[in-house]
């Protein structure tokens, strides 16, 4: 599959189910506490490591921009991205004064070491695997040395396949990671590792994997 491919069977599909989607995930972090004490963790690592341009950070993959929403709410200067046309409609929506665009986490409109963050958040999961050393390897580029980069993933090696949701006439594979292939990812492209965190299936909200979270960091550069 190229890169067209995914990007194109991605987009189609959350164009087509973004109004369902938003609609059923709408207080999505309201039940999750781990989740909202690690936006603010990281939030305080964007904060504390004062870089970046106007401490600007990106949430990358941001559907309808809840999480973009969560961030500005811990006072970062963020803004969204995401594929689905129809996503960032919704998201300009329902954050009114944010900034959202349309675009590949793949190939960034932005300069090397501008961003004081990242955040993907169950964002590459509809990257094929042998596509992620180049995804994170745009990450790196656009972090600012220091900054900090938050992964989420659902955790486990069966994927899971969605199809016609909602009745809508498109379908697209949901991939699980493990949080050690993707920790050794993320190290060959350059980064270094602050924690892993991964919690349990919640049957309450319909989870059947394990949820998982990696905090890694583009290391300062060292005086010479």
């Amino acid at each position: 599959m190229t890169d067209s491919d995914f990007l194109t069977d991605t987009r189609t599909f959350y164009d087509a189910v973004a109004e369902d989607y938003a609609t059923l995930f709408q207080d999505e972090l309201a039940n999750r506490p781990l989740e909202r004490a690690l936006l603010r963790v990281f939030a305080e690592l964007v904060e504390r490591s004062g870089v970046g341009e106007d401490g600007l950070v990106a949430d990358l993959g941001c559907g309808p921009g809840r999480t973009t929403g969560r961030l500005a709410s811990l006072g970062l200067n963020v803004f969204g991205l995401d594929l689905s046309e129809r996503m960032i409609a919704i998201a300009r929506r329902e954050n009114p004064g944010l900034r959202f665009e349309q675009g590949s986490m793949l190939d960034l409109d932005l300069p090397d070491g501008t961003l004081a963050g990242a955040l993907s958040f169950y964002s590459s999961i509809h990257t094929p695997v042998d596509r992620l050393p180049a995804l994170f390897a745009e990450f790196h580029r656009v972090l600012a040395p220091g900054a900090p980069l938050l992964v989420a993933f659902q955790a486990g090696a069966e994927h899971r396949h969605y199809d016609q949701p909602w009745g809508h006439p498109v379908a697209l594979t949901f991939q699980r990671r493990r949080p050690e292939d993707m920790a050794g990812l993320l190290a060959a492209a350059g980064f270094a590792l602050v924690s892993r965190t991964v919690r349990e299936p919640d049957p309450a909200l319909d989870e059947t994997s394990p949820q998982a979270f990696l905090i890694a960091r583009k290391p300062a550069v060292q005086a010479g």
